[in-house]
This record gives C-alpha cells, structure tokens and sequence, in this order.
C-alpha cells in the first residue's frame, strides 16, 4: 500500500564537468532523472510511501534507473519491463553561465517508455489503499498510448477515491501548443491540483496574466498570476491550483516562489532567493514539497513547504532532491545561513 503514486518516464542524464559543453567534454556525471521519479523521490524522502510506474528495458541502463529509485526508498512495483533490446532516453544538461544560458538536449526518441499499453498496469491493485495519484504533462506527450495510459491512470485514482496532481510541464520539444491542448483539456476534469506556470498556461490553454504580453512572465505581479490560477480553477473545476514563479538575474543567482488559489482563496508565500547549484528538478520538487504539505495539513501548508522544499533543492547536483523534512522545517522557521557544527 502506498501513499503517493506517480506515473512517467525516467532518463539517464548526462552533464560534461566544469561547465564544459557537449562537443568538448571527454567524460560526464550520470545520474537518472526525470519529473515523475523526481517527485516519487522527493515524497519518499519526506517520509512518504511512494511507487513510481513506468516502463524500462531489461537491461543495466534499465536496471541503474530502478536501482537508484530504490535507493531512495521509492518501490519499483509499478515498473513495467520491457525487451532488453528496447532504450532507455538519455538527455544532456549543459551548464551555463551568463550570459550563457544552461541548456538540455534531449535524445529520447522511441524509449521504451512510449511503448507502455493501457491495461499493462493494473491500476486498481497499485492504487488500492493509496492517497494520492500524480503526473505530468510529459507523459501523454511521448505517444499516443501513453496518452491513453494517462486517462487511465488518472480515472483509476479518481475510481479509488484519491487526490490527483498534475505539472502542464509543456515541452515544445515533445508536441505542439495544439496537440498539447487537443489531449489535456479532456483530462483536466480529473486532476483535483494543478501545477503549472504563467507561461505554459498561456501556451497551452490560452490564459495569461494581465501585462505578459511582452513574454517577460518575471515581471508580471503575483495578483497577476492569481487570476491566471483562478481562471484555470474556475475553467476546469481544480481543487488548488498552483503556479510557480522564477526571476533570473542571472544564470546561478534565482529567486523563487508560488502562489496557490483554492476554494475562492488566493493564497501567497515569500519569496526565496537561491543560489544555484542546479536548477533541474525545481518544478519537481514544488511537486513533491506541496504533495507531502497538502497530504498533511492541506493548500495553504503545501505551499508553503513546497516553496521551500525547492528553493533547497537549487543548492544539490542532480534531478533528485537530496533534501530531509528537518532541513525545510528549519527554512520555514527562518534558519540562517551560518555553518552548521
């Protein structure tokens, strides 16, 4: 029996050292990441029982995948294994520095993960006890099956009674703002919590923030996004929805926040400024911080916890967040910065 439940695809991120690029590089940091194994870690090391589905190859860039899932105390119940022949993607974080902007290039065509069925998971047996159900946007973009796994993934957890959660998370790489709104709209009414930000919502359902015509989304106001999060609310009948905000200065210095609107309410938090030791996985670990405060005290403490949950992630290498309960309580009690001894 577990607590939180997510369902995508994981990949083996490779990073050149030293702020190398791709074509210069003669060796590379591997670690596995992606944004649903991201948030089933995340709930796991907030204490949380988490399984994450998806589909792997049987084979050891397969099995490094689930290895490290399990490390993290994350159950590997939900993978389904495919031939070993088939891939597991593979993407590339090169690390910038301004004005130089990071940047990911992705080589994730036809992994196994596209393959996935509906009816290979037995969603009422995974989900059977279970609270909470989540995913992303990613997911129903890598195939027409996965999109098809997604609906029913999602009417499963509705049938069993649980929360949902869902990041927009668009990747133009993967589908167009059509497609994107052609597959989501019709799963909406089944995601009671939305994770989303100002831009993606503008991109794929056509909401935007008053003065983000210039696409300078940092500079919009959080009453701004606000209503943005209200339209989505009243739009498609949400729960909560959240939308997180990021300003960039520059390439390692960041600030951080979100806000939430839920039952008529719009709820703020503080703003967070991080320096940044890698910036993959922030949205993934909103996901995770908010599911762990929304299953324990509800919206308001979600925010809150996630908001801080991810602005310590920024400080750790890696899509994971090698973050403790401990550590966010203490940011949320206003810890300083002085060496700990």
């Amino acid at each position: 029996m577990f607590d939180v439940v997510t369902l995508g695809e994981a990949m083996l991120r490779l990073t050149p050292p030293n702020f190398q690029r791709v074509e210069q590089t003669n060796s590379f940091d591997v670690r596995p990441g992606g944004a649903e194994l991201n948030v089933a870690v995340a709930c796991a090391r907030l204490g949380l029982r988490s399984c994450w589905v998806s589909r792997l190859p049987d084979q050891p860039l397969g099995w490094q995948i689930r290895n490290k899932a399990r490390e993290q105390g994350v159950s590997d119940a939900g993978i389904v294994w495919a031939p070993a022949g088939e891939r597991v993607g593979i993407y590339y974080v090169e690390c910038g520095a301004s004005p130089r902007a990071s940047k990911v290039i992705y080589d994730r065509a036809d992994a196994a993960v596209t393959r996935l069925q509906p009816g290979e998971v037995d969603w009422d047996t995974l989900l059977a006890g279970a609270k909470h159900f989540h995913t992303t946007g990613i997911t129903p973009a890598l195939s027409a099956s996965c999109a098809e796994v997604t609906r029913e993934a999602l009417t499963a957890a509705r049938r069993q009674g649980l929360s949902t959660s869902y990041d927009l998370n668009y990747r133009g790489k993967l589908w167009s703002p059509e497609r994107a709104r052609e597959v989501q709209e019709p799963l909406m009414p089944l995601v009671d919590i939305l994770i989303t930000t100002e831009e993606d919502t503008q991109v794929v359902f056509g909401i935007s923030a008053a003065g983000a015509a210039d696409e300078n989304f940092d500079r919009v106001d959080a009453a701004s996004y606000g209503q943005v999060a209200r339209q989505l609310a009243e739009r498609f009948g949400h729960r909560a929805v959240c939308i997180t905000l990021r300003e960039n200065p520059s390439v390692w210095f960041n600030s951080w926040s979100a806000i939430a609107y839920s039952e008529g309410r719009f709820i703020t938090d503080v703003k967070r400024n991080v320096e940044i030791v890698d910036r993959v996985g922030g949205g993934d670990s909103f996901a995770g911080g908010f599911i762990y405060g929304y299953l324990t005290a509800g919206v308001e403490y979600g925010l809150q916890f996630g908001n801080a949950f991810s602005a310590l992630k920024h400080s750790v290498p890696g899509d994971f967040a090698w973050i403790t309960r401990d550590e966010v309580e203490a940011v949320l009690r206003g810890g300083g910065l002085r060496v700990q001894r």
